[in-house]
Protein backbone atom coordinates (compact mmCIF):
# COMPACT_ATOMS: atom_id res chain seq x y z
CA UNK A 1 0.00 0.00 0.00
CA UNK A 2 1.36 3.04 -1.27
CA UNK A 3 1.94 6.18 1.56
CA UNK A 4 -0.48 8.36 -0.16
CA UNK A 5 -3.60 5.74 0.31
CA UNK A 6 -2.74 5.35 3.82
CA UNK A 7 -2.51 8.81 5.11
CA UNK A 8 -4.25 11.95 4.43
CA UNK A 9 -2.20 14.67 3.24
CA UNK A 10 -3.37 18.71 3.82
CA UNK A 11 -1.13 20.86 1.74
CA UNK A 12 1.32 18.33 1.15
CA UNK A 13 2.02 17.27 4.83
CA UNK A 14 0.45 14.83 7.26
CA UNK A 15 -1.94 15.60 9.85
CA UNK A 16 0.47 15.41 12.56
CA UNK A 17 2.73 18.59 10.79
CA UNK A 18 -0.29 20.44 8.94
CA UNK A 19 -0.39 23.68 10.55
CA UNK A 20 -3.22 26.19 9.29
CA UNK A 21 -2.37 29.08 7.14
CA UNK A 22 -3.64 31.63 9.05
CA UNK A 23 -6.07 32.64 11.63
CA UNK A 24 -8.90 32.65 9.41
CA UNK A 25 -8.51 28.97 8.53
CA UNK A 26 -7.49 28.44 12.06
CA UNK A 27 -11.08 29.98 13.56
CA UNK A 28 -13.09 27.55 10.82
CA UNK A 29 -10.98 24.89 11.41
CA UNK A 30 -11.93 25.16 15.41
CA UNK A 31 -15.70 26.28 14.49
CA UNK A 32 -16.32 22.76 12.47
CA UNK A 33 -15.09 21.25 15.39
CA UNK A 34 -17.15 23.00 18.08
CA UNK A 35 -20.28 23.09 15.49
CA UNK A 36 -20.01 19.14 13.86
CA UNK A 37 -17.88 17.13 16.39
CA UNK A 38 -18.41 18.91 20.12
CA UNK A 39 -22.69 18.65 19.75
CA UNK A 40 -22.22 14.90 19.92
CA UNK A 41 -19.76 15.00 22.86
CA UNK A 42 -22.14 17.65 24.66
CA UNK A 43 -25.38 15.73 24.06
CA UNK A 44 -23.49 12.51 25.69
CA UNK A 45 -22.30 14.49 28.60
CA UNK A 46 -25.71 15.89 29.20
CA UNK A 47 -27.09 12.39 29.11
CA UNK A 48 -24.42 11.33 31.47
CA UNK A 49 -25.53 13.82 34.16
CA UNK A 50 -29.62 13.52 33.47
CA UNK A 51 -28.05 9.61 34.10
CA UNK A 52 -26.89 10.17 37.73
CA UNK A 53 -29.47 12.64 38.38
CA UNK A 54 -31.85 9.63 38.10
CA UNK A 55 -29.58 7.01 39.87
CA UNK A 56 -28.78 9.21 42.98
CA UNK A 57 -31.92 11.06 43.12
CA UNK A 58 -34.74 8.89 43.07
CA UNK A 59 -35.54 5.04 44.30
CA UNK A 60 -34.54 1.79 43.20
CA UNK A 61 -37.11 1.75 41.27
CA UNK A 62 -35.95 4.04 38.44
CA UNK A 63 -32.30 2.27 38.87
CA UNK A 64 -33.37 0.62 35.17
CA UNK A 65 -34.17 4.13 33.54
CA UNK A 66 -30.49 5.42 34.98
CA UNK A 67 -29.00 2.83 33.26
CA UNK A 68 -31.02 2.97 29.91
CA UNK A 69 -29.77 6.68 29.86
CA UNK A 70 -25.81 5.44 31.12
CA UNK A 71 -26.17 3.54 27.91
CA UNK A 72 -27.38 6.19 25.36
CA UNK A 73 -24.46 8.64 26.77
CA UNK A 74 -22.16 5.31 25.56
CA UNK A 75 -23.55 5.27 22.96
CA UNK A 76 -23.73 9.17 21.81
CA UNK A 77 -19.62 8.88 23.21
CA UNK A 78 -19.07 5.82 20.23
CA UNK A 79 -21.20 7.96 17.94
CA UNK A 80 -19.25 11.11 18.37
CA UNK A 81 -16.23 9.27 17.78
CA UNK A 82 -16.80 8.23 14.56
CA UNK A 83 -18.22 12.06 13.76
CA UNK A 84 -15.14 13.35 14.55
CA UNK A 85 -13.13 11.04 12.66
CA UNK A 86 -15.99 11.62 9.45
CA UNK A 87 -15.08 15.63 9.71
CA UNK A 88 -11.66 15.26 10.55
CA UNK A 89 -10.40 15.22 6.93
CA UNK A 90 -12.52 18.40 5.50
CA UNK A 91 -9.40 20.08 4.84
CA UNK A 92 -7.48 16.88 2.85
CA UNK A 93 -5.68 17.64 -0.46
CA UNK A 94 -7.77 14.69 -2.05
CA UNK A 95 -11.05 16.81 -0.77
CA UNK A 96 -9.80 20.19 -2.79
CA UNK A 97 -11.97 19.63 -5.73
CA UNK A 98 -13.13 22.53 -7.14
CA UNK A 99 -16.15 21.43 -9.27
CA UNK A 100 -17.44 20.31 -5.92
CA UNK A 101 -17.72 23.51 -4.51
CA UNK A 102 -18.86 24.94 -7.48
CA UNK A 103 -22.43 22.44 -6.95
CA UNK A 104 -22.39 23.60 -3.49
CA UNK A 105 -25.22 25.90 -2.65
CA UNK A 106 -23.74 28.72 -0.84
CA UNK A 107 -25.76 30.96 1.54
CA UNK A 108 -25.93 34.79 1.69
CA UNK A 109 -22.71 35.00 3.91
CA UNK A 110 -20.73 32.91 1.59
CA UNK A 111 -20.98 34.47 -1.66
CA UNK A 112 -17.39 36.29 -2.97
CA UNK A 113 -15.79 34.35 0.07
CA UNK A 114 -12.63 32.07 0.48
CA UNK A 115 -13.79 28.59 0.36
CA UNK A 116 -12.26 26.30 3.43
CA UNK A 117 -12.26 22.65 2.91
CA UNK A 118 -15.07 21.00 1.43
CA UNK A 119 -18.30 22.40 1.80
CA UNK A 120 -20.58 20.69 4.69
CA UNK A 121 -21.82 17.35 3.73
CA UNK A 122 -24.34 15.53 6.38
CA UNK A 123 -23.01 12.56 7.64
CA UNK A 124 -25.76 10.27 6.63
CA UNK A 125 -25.23 6.87 8.41
CA UNK A 126 -24.21 8.73 11.23
CA UNK A 127 -27.14 10.45 11.61
CA UNK A 128 -29.50 7.62 10.77
CA UNK A 129 -27.60 5.24 13.08
CA UNK A 130 -28.43 8.05 15.94
CA UNK A 131 -31.78 8.43 14.92
CA UNK A 132 -31.99 4.38 15.24
CA UNK A 133 -30.03 4.62 18.62
CA UNK A 134 -32.45 7.69 20.30
CA UNK A 135 -35.84 5.75 19.16
CA UNK A 136 -34.76 2.40 20.46
CA UNK A 137 -34.46 4.12 23.54
CA UNK A 138 -37.55 6.15 23.76
CA UNK A 139 -39.56 2.81 23.14
CA UNK A 140 -37.52 1.08 25.98
CA UNK A 141 -38.21 4.23 28.14
CA UNK A 142 -42.03 3.81 27.64
CA UNK A 143 -42.00 0.70 28.17
CA UNK A 144 -39.80 1.05 31.70
CA UNK A 145 -42.31 3.99 32.42
CA UNK A 146 -45.33 1.45 31.49
CA UNK A 147 -43.90 -1.27 33.93
CA UNK A 148 -43.40 0.84 37.11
Amino acid sequence: MSESARHRFYRGHRSRSFYPQDVNELVELRARSRTFDGAYGRSAISNLGYALTILRLFDKRFFKIGILYTALAGMLFILAYFRQRHSRHDFADRNRNPAACENAIKTVGQTGKRVFGRPFVTAGWIVALLSLVVFAVEICLLVLIFNL
